[in-house]
């Protein structure tokens, strides 16, 4: 099974952060150590952090037409600040390695299982 933990920083949210905002370079560092015992015990499909809101967009589908919304997002409450993409054999194995996340203090990591073909064949 797939699943799509989506990293929530306690950073991301409220007031943006301050212009030219980077990771701290030792939390960075902490953060590849987690994501690279997390690949051996998991299969990894894919991992990134994303850049601040600010250097974002948003595009918006009501009534036939499209609009774009560059960031910052004020009504934003809950910001993706990153994601793993991994296989494992259930949900209860990535609760636990995200329990191991060197996360700051506020952060969260959202967990969702990813649709697969067979989910529509039933």
């Amino acid at each position: 099974m797939k699943f799509m933990m989506l990293m929530i920083p306690a950073v991301y949210q409220g007031s943006p952060p301050p212009p030219g905002f980077t990771p701290d370079a030792n939390k960075v560092q902490e953060m590849r150590r987690f994501n690279e015992e997390l690949g051996k015990a998991l299969k990894m499909e894919s991992l990134n952090g994303l850049h601040p809101l600010a250097k974002g967009a948003r595009v918006s589908f009501a009534k036939g037409k499209t609009s774009v919304t560059d960031g910052p997002f004020i009504e934003t409450k809950e910001v993706v600040g990153g994601y793993w993409l991994v296989d494992a054999p259930s949900k209860e194995e990535v609760l636990k390695w995200a329990q191991r996340c060197p996360a700051e203090e506020g952060d969260t990591i959202e967990i969702r299982q990813v649709f697969s073909p067979e989910d529509f064949t039933k």
